[in-house]
């Protein structure tokens, strides 16, 4: 029996979730109770919450917090009714959105929390970013953020922290992308992202707001098999400004070992922005950031060397597929001429990947020197770790060596 593959793709399941939801927390006669409510969209005339979940034929529904000040500890909720994904609007889309594209909205917007000044793009592409970027103008940041990881882009989540004009609506039109997110959108910049049919535009009403969501925290809750659940505070990253930074320095059998050299204004930057976009990044990771852009990013590995080493080879694959692009208008995959081939890799190779005077970022700390070294060989000269090794003047001694500098963030950054 023939079977259509693709039709079950544009399959729009009906949910069986009920319109309210509630989670109590009960300490003898003491109960604290989330209220929810589920969201819908009427497209096309269909009144319908999430397409489907993380694969056709699952169910999905998005609740929002409507009520309930939780407090453990000495934490509280976030402010019920202090929405932003939970209550997104549908400028266009061609078709209700999946659970996957609000996940996606929903982590490029945790990192563009912490970068609301400077023109930033955050490409998120099943739920890690491939791309994030600051620079002087939307359209550069985006071009940034998407040459960065060309491949990995298709079918993203963009997220910017602008009102999108038409340069880079026109830049964002040309490819192939699932949302867009932003606070607001110039005029006539909907008839341009319109080229794209089934492109969700979603439109943020309270992104205004994004920076008061640093620090804020929410429940996590993850489902076991067996439907049991773990719950935890969200992660808040306490490093937030050059002064959170601590340049390296540890003992070890009673011998004093520091960093040679304080970072550079350039290096601040970099290691600041990358130990932030790290906070929305699938553990273990190590990503390389230059001049504010996301150079190479390895994710969701299950050892630290490996990790850098992944971040190290997709840093030399995007960089032959950009200068490909850029010069023959094709990607690398599809160059044929072996003269062609060569030039690009000898010139990835001279460059190292574009990680000379990189950053790297590390999560956790380097178990031993062996995975900064993989950073250090490629030119990195800056690098942020939480700190905290038995074996910290390893990775020290591998900087002086290096003549690269370091610094401790003093908390761990995983995200599972």
């Amino acid at each position: 029996m023939s079977k259509d593959l693709k039709a079950m793709y544009k399959t729009i399941m009906d949910d069986h979730f009920t319109p309210q939801m509630e989670v109590s927390f009960v300490d003898g006669d003491k109960r604290q109770t989330l209220f929810y409510e589920k969201v819908s969209w009427v497209i096309d005339g269909v009144n319908k919450g999430l397409r489907y979940g993380e694969n056709p034929g699952q169910e999905a529904a998005l609740y929002r917090l409507v009520n309930g000040n939780l407090s453990l500890g000495d934490a509280q909720t976030i402010t019920p009714g202090k929405y932003l994904v939970s209550d997104i609007e549908l400028l266009q889309s061609g078709k209700h959105p999946g659970k996957t594209n609000l996940t996606d909205a929903d982590n490029a917007l945790n990192i563009l929390r912490y970068f609301t000044d400077t023109p930033c793009a955050v490409i998120v592409k099943h739920n890690n970013p491939c791309g994030a970027a600051r620079a002087q103008s939307l359209e550069e940041a985006y071009h940034k953020a998407y040459m960065a990881d060309r491949v990995a882009a298709f079918g993203g989540c963009i997220a910017l922290n602008k009102a999108v004009d038409k340069a880079t609506a026109q830049a964002i039109a040309s490819q192939y992308a699932e949302v867009v997110v932003a606070p607001e959108f110039e005029d006539g910049v909907i008839d341009i992202l319109g080229a794209r049919k089934n492109l969700r535009v979603i439109r943020i009403n309270n992104i205004d707001t994004l920076q008061t969501f640093i620090g804020e925290r929410v429940i996590d809750f993850k489902t076991l098999m067996d439907g049991g659940m773990v719950a935890q505070w969200s992660f808040v990253p306490q490093t937030l400004s050059e002064k959170d930074l601590v340049v390296a320095v540890t003992e070890y059998k009673g011998e004093s070992y520091k960093i040679n050299r304080e970072p550079a204004k350039q290096e601040y930057e970099d290691m600041l922005f990358g130990w932030l976009v790290e906070s929305g990044i699938t553990s273990n990771s190590v990503i390389y950031v230059k001049d504010n852009v996301t150079v190479g990013i390895g994710t969701g590995e299950q050892d630290r060397v490996g990790v850098a080493e992944i971040a190290v080879d997709k840093a030399y694959r995007k960089l032959a597929d950009r200068y490909c692009f850029e010069r023959h208008e094709i990607s690398f995959a599809d160059l044929t001429d072996a003269d062609k081939r060569e030039q690009i890799e000898n010139d990835v190779k001279e460059v190292k990947g574009g990680l000379i005077g990189s950053a790297m970022v590390s999560d956790a700390f380097f178990p031993f020197r062996d995975g900064i070294d993989v950073g250090l060989a490629q030119g990195v000269k800056a690098v942020v770790q939480p700190g905290g090794s038995m074996n910290d003047y390893q990775s020290v001694e591998a900087c002086n060596e290096n003549d690269a500098t370091m610094v401790y963030t003093g908390q761990r950054s995983f995200k599972h």
